[in-house]
C-alpha cells in the first residue's frame, strides 16, 4: 500500500515541529540543570507532586502527568527518594499501588527552581507569540496530545 505522503506544507511544519520537540527541551533541560541541578523530567515530577492534595500522587497517576513511563518515572524517583525530595511507599488503600509523596526539602527544590523556570518558558516560548498564537498553540497541542495518545495505544 503506498504511503499517504505528506504534501509540502505539511512536510514543512512536521520539520517545524520535529525541531521544536527536540530543541525547546533540550533549553529548559540547560536552564534546570544549570540552576538548580535538576533535569526536566525531575522537575515535572516534583511539580506535580507539589500540586497535589498532600503533595501526594500514587506512581501510575504521577507517571501520566509527568509524561513518562512507568518504569522511567520509578528510576526517577528513586534518585530524588536518594536526594531526599521524595518518599515511597505502598498505597494503604490498595497495596497494589504505590505512592509517592513530596518530602519539605523537595518542595523547598521545586519552590527555588520555579521562578528560573518559568523564566526560560517565558523567554523561549510566550515572550514569542501574540495573545491569539498562545491560544491556538493551546488548541494545537491538546489535539496533537489526543492524536499522539491514541498512536502511542495502538
Amino acid at each position: 500500500m503506498e504511503p499517504d505522503w505528506l504534501d509540502a506544507e505539511e512536510q514543512a511544519a512536521w520539520r517545524r515541529l520535529a525541531a521544536l520537540l527536540t530543541v525547546l527541551p533540550a533549553a529548559l533541560d540547560a536552564q534546570l540543570q544549570r540552576d538548580a541541578g535538576l533535569t526536566h523530567f525531575e522537575y515535572w515530577v516534583l511539580s506535580a507532586l507539589s500540586e497535589a492534595p498532600d503533595r501526594t500522587l500514587r506512581m501510575s497517576c504521577l507517571a501520566g502527568l509527568a509524561h513518562g513511563s512507568l518504569s522511567r518515572l520509578s528510576h526517577v524517583a528513586r534518585r530524588l527518594e536518594r536526594r531526599g525530595w521524595l518518599t515511597r511507599r505502598p498505597d494503604p488503600g490498595d497495596g497494589r499501588f504505590t505512592l509517592a509523596t513530596l518530602t519539605d526539602a523537595g518542595w523547598d527544590r521545586v519552590a527555588a527552581a520555579a521562578p528560573g523556570h518559568v523564566g526560560a518558558v517565558r523567554r523561549a516560548v510566550f515572550d514569542a507569540l501574540t495573545p491569539e498564537q498562545v491560544r491556538a498553540l493551546r488548541e494545537i497541542g491538546d489535539s496533537v496530545l489526543r492524536s499522539a495518545e491514541a498512536e502511542r495505544t495502538r
